[in-house]
């Protein structure tokens, strides 16, 4: 079996894909970057190229401009790219409009980067969609137990409660 550093690895600029020749969510512009979603500390501007789905896309250039990146690729979620021999596909990970985990496959090896993902429902996106793979790679930013998130509804309340008493406030 095939060591999974040898697919995915951490590098200066963000994890690497040495077979595929690619960054998933890198830190710094670099020639290929596949994206999770869309925050600012997953996508980045000034990549040659880079490939997420459509609504990612769409957040990166309304927040960087149109010109975000050398050349855009829209994929699908369950739609497979290869490069080098290595398949890359775009699964749902339930965080944000337009989240994916990146399934990166490669002489019978599977790893999946997550980014960020989110397990409760979220009307933003499709649902979180395990996939069996050799190495999960995920974030722990929240993973403390010192943090406690709010429920879902009781926000939504919130926010649709301020809406109607400034209805004239930007939103």
């Amino acid at each position: 079996m095939i060591r999974p550093e040898k697919l995915i690895c951490p590098r200066p600029d963000g994890l690497y894909c040495p077979p595929g020749d690619f960054y998933i969510d890198p830190v710094r512009p670099v020639p290929r970057a596949v994206i999770t979603h869309g925050h600012a500390d997953h996508a980045r501007a000034g990549h040659q190229t880079v490939a997420a789905t459509p609504e990612t896309l769409a957040i990166m250039a309304v927040r960087y401009g149109e010109g975000f990146a050398g050349s855009a690729r829209a994929l699908a979620y369950g739609e497979t790219v290869e490069r080098d021999g290595v398949a890359v596909t775009l699964v749902p990970a339930g965080h944000v409009l337009g989240s994916a985990q990146v399934v990166v496959r490669w002489k019978g090896l599977t790893v999946v980067v997550s980014g960020d993902y989110k397990r409760r429902r979220d009307p933003t996106c499709p649902p979180f969609e395990p996939v069996a793979c050799d190495v999960f790679v995920t974030e722990a930013t929240f993973g403390l137990p010192v943090f406690r998130h709010p429920d879902d509804a009781g926000e939504v309340r919130k926010v649709l409660r301020s809406l109607e008493q400034f209805p004239s406030a930007p939103t």
